[in-house]
């Protein structure tokens, strides 16, 4: 039907120009609208992937921060234990009977008079 030729004549009177230009804007506005919405949605879907990017950036850091804090915490528990270690180990070397007592077990140190004889450890091999 759009392909055969109206047999309607078409008048040219200022009315049918007003109603041509009104169509004509409205075509415009149209056009101009889906222009302007698919505009704002592509700034929308850039912002969006953007926050999302910046989103997954955050939780990888935050996960990559945990594991080292909890690794960090592991050694600071381990260098208290040694802390306290070591701390016990100088209130013992301020007493004088347990550093004889090092000396004797470890330097063969003796009091006076005494004899001191190492017995190995090992059972005999015959």
């Amino acid at each position: 039907m759009s392909m055969e030729k109206s047999s309607v004549t078409r008048m040219h009177t200022n009315y049918m120009k007003q109603y041509d230009a009104y169509v004509e804007r409205q075509k415009l506005r149209k056009k101009r609208l889906y222009r302007r919405l698919v505009f704002f949605s592509i700034i929308a879907v850039l912002a969006i992937g953007s926050m999302t990017v910046y989103h997954l950036k955050q939780r990888s850091l935050h996960a990559e921060k945990q594991e080292q804090y909890e690794e960090l915490q592991e050694e600071l528990a381990s260098l208290q234990h040694t802390e306290s270690n070591l701390t016990e180990e100088i209130s013992l070397l301020k007493n004088e009977e347990y550093i004889l007592e090092i000396a004797r077990s470890n330097y063969f140190f003796s009091k006076e008079g005494e004899l001191i004889f190492k017995i190995p450890d090992e059972e005999p091999s015959y």
